[in-house]
């Protein structure tokens, strides 16, 4: 399968990525054959990956029962990534640095905060405005307690980066990692807010390894600045994201 890229950079990351996350974890991810950088305009890097069947793990089991494994299943996936310790080491695949991770997401909030400051966009309202600029504002509180080690992370946890199969409802894979290489456990989790299943494995995976109580105060400021950082590399807000965000988020902040 090839997957095309006009961002310089941005396909040899996922290759180092998946190719990491292959090399210490437990559970199947697409394997690498290689890299293609186009020499000519309009520029592209092309990244040749395996092509896995499977369906999404949106799609229901068959039975209840086959859910808890399937559940159980991304568990231990996830825990054998999180028990690799980065050592004082934060950050994505091309910008790692030894750091603490509050100053470190502290750094790519204001990054965020400087571009969608410039832009131009009827998706964002002033309401909407006002809320980024209060949850910037609000992140010593927020973090104020924060102590947890950074581990190694997929990165990009959705119920639709995880592959079954669509008859015995088994895992078979976790696909598209995000870019952050080191980070929390608890940033692993926040994309989990769906109603469903999504939120079943949130529970689930807390009650095996338990993160900070305050993550429940920390879990819409990432979603709101995912939201953020998904519009300016896309073009387009996910508005459903972005309230729920608001929604988990109102109540912490100054």
């Amino acid at each position: 399968m090839a997957k095309s890229y006009v961002c310089a950079g941005i396909a040899s990351q996922e290759a180092y990525k998946l190719s990491m996350l292959a090399r210490e974890g437990v559970v199947r991810v697409p394997t690498v054959f290689g890299l293609v950088t186009t020499s000519q305009s309009p520029f592209k890097e092309v990244l040749l990956i395996e092509r896995l069947r499977g369906v999404s793990a949106e799609a229901p089991t068959r039975t209840p029962q086959r859910g808890e494994t399937l559940i159980e299943q991304i568990i231990e996936g996830l825990l054998a990534w999180h028990r690799i310790d980065s050592h004082g080491h934060v950050g994505t695949v091309d910008s790692t640095q030894e750091n603490k991770w509050p100053l470190w997401y502290q750094q790519r909030v204001e990054a965020l905060w400087a571009s969608v400051s410039h832009l131009q966009s009827a998706q964002l309202t002033q309401e909407d405005r006002t809320l980024l600029f209060r949850s910037r504002a609000s992140l010593p509180s927020l973090f104020a307690d924060f102590n947890d080690n950074s581990v190694l992370l997929h990165g990009n946890l959705s119920l639709r980066s995880l592959l079954k199969d669509p008859r015995s409802d088994q895992l078979l894979a976790m696909i598209n990692p995000g870019t952050l290489l080191w980070g929390p456990r608890e940033f692993e989790l926040f994309r989990l807010w769906e109603k469903g299943m999504s939120e079943q494995l949130l529970f689930r995976y807390l009650q095996r390894a338990p993160v900070s109580e305050s993550f429940l105060t920390r879990r819409g400021l990432y979603l709101l600045w995912e939201s953020v950082s998904h519009l300016l590399h896309t073009g387009k807000l996910d508005r459903p994201a972005f309230e729920q965000a608001k929604r988990q988020l109102l109540p912490w902040l100054n």
